[in-house]
């Protein structure tokens, strides 16, 4: 049985109600549960820009257009795509915590 919970929004923060409604939700909030995840705002920017690139893609806009738009992928970003989080020991888990944290103070 599919089911979402409901949910209202102010401007970019989200409000997910204690109301279990069937079918599908109407939309995705990933962007805004990552936000309450506590996942860094310059990250959530980023995910918004590729979410627009797709959803021009998905619109008939020319790709090459859309790859003018992508910024250069970050030192950040290379070692997020080769984590295999199933793999990770729970200690492993919580040093790479830690790198990913000082690699974000860093750049701050």
């Amino acid at each position: 049985m599919n089911v979402h919970l409901d949910a209202m929004e102010h401007g970019d923060n989200i409000v997910f109600l204690h109301n279990v409604k069937p079918g599908p939700a109407s939309r995705s909030y990933g962007l805004q549960v990552a936000a309450l995840a506590g996942v860094p705002r310059d990250m959530i920017e980023l995910a918004k820009t590729k979410l627009e690139q797709l959803e021009q893609d998905k619109a008939g806009i020319p790709v090459a257009i859309a790859r003018e738009t992508i910024p250069p992928v970050s030192n950040l970003e290379k070692l997020l795509t080769k984590i295999e989080p199933d793999s990770l020991s729970p200690r492993e888990a919580l040093e790479l915590l830690y790198r990913l944290k000082e690699i974000m103070r860093v750049k701050h």
